[in-house]
């Protein structure tokens, strides 16, 4: 059963066809892997999922709602969250207080300085947010400033501020860019986890390691359009997406 359907979705830029045509189908409870060149599509095509750019033509349908003219926190109180190719937290802020936002945020679906600072000590979205901590092994550190961890415990902190929110759909950019061998290990057992509580995810990454570790299926664009959506021991030797992806070479 699909959760999230792409169809024959175009967005262009000027003269630059960023999306052509394009198709694609995320079933519910499963990681679902797009990869391709740089300059391939897959970024706008997320912001197409989330609000922040609408499809030219086409239409992007996410659990039998249509997501064309929403708005990005209005796509996010019906199950959708994000984390970005560079974590975005608050980064004054403690790690607990990281995730109490958008616990309120999801709660209350609106979020405000004044409105934070009443809500700050309320005990049932510390206490949630403290749980969440947990899954993602930073409770010891839930009083520390954010802006101080390692790159590997920031993307662990943003993941646990979308888990907060309960979503149906985790949409994850690059999630580990820039990071150390065992930092990126580490995040793929995080996210291994994260789907066998059956959190849908779909995951744009360069590293086939971690596509190869994660993904259920794989989407591979190229030049705007998938060119193939398969099965990762199917996607591997594949003519098209070595031509596509690497000019030939082995995955």
């Amino acid at each position: 059963m699909s959760i999230l359907s792409v169809k024959n979705v175009n967005k262009n830029f000027g003269g630059l066809k960023a999306l052509n045509n394009v198709n694609l189908t995320v079933d519910a409870g499963t990681v679902h892997a797009i990869i391709g060149p740089n300059g391939a599509g897959k970024s706008t095509l997320l912001n197409c999922f989330i609000g922040r750019l609408e499809p030219d033509t086409g239409t992007v349908t996410f659990d039998g709602t249509s997501l064309l003219g929403i708005e990005p926190h209005e796509i996010n109180q019906i199950g959708v969250s994000r984390v970005f190719q560079t974590p975005e937290i608050f980064g004054e802020l403690s790690l607990v207080d990281n995730v109490m936002i958008p616990a309120f945020a999801k709660r209350d679906g609106i979020f405000t300085l004044n409105a934070w600072r009443q809500i700050k000590t309320e005990t049932a979205i510390r206490d949630k947010a403290m749980v969440m901590l947990e899954d993602v092994g930073l409770a010891a550190k839930a009083g520390d400033i954010a802006g101080q961890l390692s790159r590997g415990d920031k993307r662990r902190l943003e993941l646990a501020m979308c888990l907060v929110q309960d979503p149906k759909l985790l949409l994850l950019d690059e999630p580990t860019a820039g990071m150390a061998r065992a930092d990126t290990n580490n995040t793929i057992d995080l996210m291994k986890t994260i789907a066998q509580r059956g959190v849908t995810m779909v995951v744009i990454e360069h590293d086939m390691h971690v596509v190869f570790s994660l993904a259920d299926k794989i989407s591979v664009l190229a030049q705007g359009t998938v060119i193939v959506e398969d099965m990762p021991e199917n996607i591997k030797g594949n003519p098209k997406v070595q031509e596509a992806y690497l000019g030939g070479a082995h995955l």
